[in-house]
């Protein structure tokens, strides 16, 4: 089997780091839960939408990512049994290729580099499974999509669920 896994919001937390850096900067106290079914940036006034969309552009933004709990685990576990690849939409955000680069070796250095797919437009993906948190890309996927749970999209209804890498194992594994 063949599994494309996203990055942001899949592995690696930015959701949480956009919440960190507006409160650490506007002393905010904002929390996750006040945030459902909206991105980050509708979270906030409109005078700060602005410097939120830009802290992907920041240098270390993606870098300093933290993991999503028990993914390091399942997707090793999965890696032994099907070919797995990230599948990362880097383009965006062209400083992020590097970041993203460096933190998948240091925090999953089981996916080789040759099955890292940093790119632009994830509708070239062909393949069996991909996990995913964006509409935008699973809709398109012809194989299973599995949407992985992040604050934005809790209010979509369209897809296959995954809340956490246990609910992943229990499907793949």
């Amino acid at each position: 089997m063949t599994i494309f896994v996203d990055m942001d919001e899949v592995i690696a937390d930015a959701y949480h780091a956009h919440i960190d850096i507006y409160n650490q900067e506007y002393n905010a106290e904002i929390k996750v839960d006040e945030c459902y079914g909206k991105e980050f940036w509708q979270c906030v006034p409109e005078a700060h939408q602005q410097s939120i969309k830009d802290h992907t552009r920041r240098d270390g933004f993606f870098q300093n990512l933290k993991i999503i709990p028990d993914s390091q685990e399942v997707l090793e576990a999965l890696s032994k049994k099907h070919d797995v690849y990230i599948a990362s939409a880097a383009m965006e955000f062209p400083q992020s290729l590097r970041e993203k680069s460096d933190w998948l070796d240091e925090f999953f250095p089981f996916i080789p580099w040759q099955n890292r797919i940093l790119c632009g437009n994830k509708h070239v993906l062909k393949g069996d499974v991909l996990i995913d948190d964006r509409s935008k890309n699973l809709g398109p996927f012809e194989g299973r999509s599995i949407m992985f749970t992040s604050p934005h999209n809790t209010q979509v209804t369209l897809f296959e669920r995954a809340d956490t890498w246990r609910d992943i194992a229990d499907k793949l594994l």
